[in-house]
């Protein structure tokens, strides 16, 4: 007996812990579920909403979509977010009631590093107000020691992006403005010493 709940805990934990790929929630604020899931088969984002008669709402393709990935409740609407061995990202969106469309209003982004954790750390952007904050780490190897970027407070902008214009390549562009910025506070940190 010992033994069968053993393996029924390990099967429920194993699921938790690859995602949860459907979410039933009244995301366009009109008092009936609406429904996001994860298309596995065409590596979609797709969103049903009562207002539009829950006709399908897709993002584009999301090439590199890992069993890591799914969907979580936020405040606002919801939360897609994949993750990788050493690195992952999250993606928040909400109903804008004046274009009746699902919007992307926040990204954010974490990583390891190497070995060393050099270039680890994390950061976000607020699609809303263009905000972004990083906290980033490079690796000295005269020092051998891990050193940590002053906290990186700017504007980052972007176009309205919905999500039947999100895909791989959204985040991607973000990874790069990210790095950009990272690599221009770390010349700046290095140079002060």
């Amino acid at each position: 007996m010992k033994k069968i709940i053993t393996i029924f805990t390990l099967i429920i934990f194993t699921n938790y812990s690859y995602g949860q790929k459907k979410l039933k929630k009244d995301i366009d604020n009109d008092g009936i579920d609406d429904t996001v899931f994860i298309d596995s088969a065409k590596s979609t984002i797709v969103c049903k909403l009562s207002t539009l008669n829950f006709k399908s709402i897709s993002s584009k393709p999301i090439e590199i979509l890992n069993e890591t990935c799914g969907i979580r409740n936020s405040k606002n609407g919801f939360k897609f977010y994949n993750d990788w061995m050493r690195a992952g990202y999250e993606n928040q969106f909400r109903y804008n009631p004046k274009t009746k469309k699902i919007q992307l209003i926040g990204m954010s982004r974490y990583v390891l590093g190497n070995a060393f954790h050099d270039g680890s750390g994390e950061s976000s952007v607020n699609l809303l107000t263009d905000d972004y904050i990083g906290n980033w780490n490079y690796y000295d190897m005269k020092k051998g020691e891990l050193i940590t970027v002053p906290t990186i407070k700017t504007k980052m902008k972007f176009e309205n992006i919905n999500l039947e214009d999100f895909s791989e390549d959204t985040y991607f562009s973000y990874d790069e403005k990210c790095a950009e910025l990272f690599n221009k506070y770390k010349k700046i940190k290095m140079m002060k010493k």
